[in-house]
């Protein structure tokens, strides 16, 4: 979900780090650069190392968390981010990167109740605010939408519809500190224990999801003049969403790679799929099958992903590809050209060079 904040990594882990000492400090430090310096196999080693003999410390963990998410294992990240809130509940970030991982595959419904637990454990997280403010503002146009769906003639829900989109689509800036792709935000100040005053103040806000669009009407008195303006807004709308499903699907496509789940990766390319090689496609999906499942174990990492949407069928990912198996390790440049099927995004092609 595009107007929601990124992970504000920097900000975020200084702040986590703080409860580290020492050379443990040190350690997670290295890890956090090498992920900013976009080192993403390396960083993950690195915490990986550390948390062998730490598994519960929380800076490792929340680290660990961005840097699978950046590797595009978002289910992953979701694991990661729901134990930190089961074993540190008054920690506002993970709450807060959950709602955002959420929001991304449209489940709006649960990015809203993490991000009211966030705002519960730390009233003044005005990141959690504005996040939960896109969360109504979505959930508003999506209703708009189906009330217009039920009656086109509608000019008040039109009208309220194209507002919310205006305000909806402008969003809120990335943290400077972010990363390259799909990073969450989280704000830096630690975490209050639950407190019993702001649950006043999220409880309102929970029946308000739907009759925060009411909050339209007042601005809409404003809005008529300049309601051309929206009217381009939804031919630019479908941009953010292309482009995140199709990182979305080269991230489950690693995911079902690294898996060595075959069955889940030969799903992903179309039937009009062109082979490298030009071979026929049987003989392909059978030298893919034994390749995936020879190996004891497969990783595949994706860095500096770049989405070109060329139309609303039709767009390519490129991307540096780091493949390590339980004998051998590359990298290399890679391009996935997608196409939308019946059954939602596909591979077209794939080229890769090193």
């Amino acid at each position: 979900m595009d107007t929601l904040k990124r992970f504000a990594t920097g900000v975020a882990l200084c702040m986590l780090l703080a409860f580290s000492l020492g050379s443990q400090a040190d350690e997670i430090q290295d890890a956090n650069k090498l992920f900013k310096q976009g080192q993403l196999t390396q960083a993950l080693d690195k915490v990986n190392d550390y948390l062998a003999n730490k598994p519960k410390d929380a800076q490792a963990r929340f680290l660990k968390g961005l840097i699978v998410n950046e590797q595009g294992d978002a289910m992953g990240a979701i694991a990661i981010f729901t134990e930190l809130t089961n074993d540190y509940p008054e920690l506002p970030e993970p709450y807060n990167n959950l709602a955002v991982l959420y929001a991304g595959q449209g489940q709006y419904e649960k990015a809203k109740v993490a991000l009211e637990m966030a705002i519960r454990t730390h009233p003044s997280y005005a990141t959690a605010h504005e996040n939960l403010g896109d969360i109504y503002a979505k959930m508003a146009s999506q209703a708009y939408d189906r009330a217009l769906q039920l009656d086109k003639n509608n000019t008040g829900t039109k009208t309220k519809l194209a507002l919310i989109r205006d305000l909806f689509g402008k969003g809120v800036q990335n943290a400077t500190s972010t990363p390259p792709a799909l990073a969450v935000a989280a704000t830096a100040q630690p975490a209050a224990v639950v407190a019993a005053p702001p649950a006043p103040k999220a409880a309102p806000a929970v029946p308000a999801a739907k009759p925060v669009a009411v909050a339209a009407p007042p601005v809409v008195a404003i809005a008529p003049p300049a309601k051309p303006a929206p009217a381009p807004q939804p031919a630019a709308a479908p941009a953010p969403d292309v482009r995140a499903q199709i990182m979305q699907a080269t991230r489950d496509w690693a995911a079902a790679w690294s898996a060595k789940n075959v069955k889940r990766y030969l799903a992903f390319y179309a039937a009009e799929f062109k082979t490298p090689n030009g071979e026929a496609r049987k003989p392909w999906e059978k030298m893919r099958h034994d390749r995936i499942s020879k190996p004891k174990s497969i990783k595949v990492a994706i860095d500096n992903a770049k989405v070109e949407i060329i139309d609303d069928s039709h767009a390519d990912i490129s991307f540096r590809q780091s493949y390590s198996a339980s004998h051998f390790k590359s990298m290399n440049n890679k391009t996935l050209s997608w196409v939308k099927t019946s059954t939602g995004w596909q591979i077209a092609e794939e080229r890769s060079e090193n």
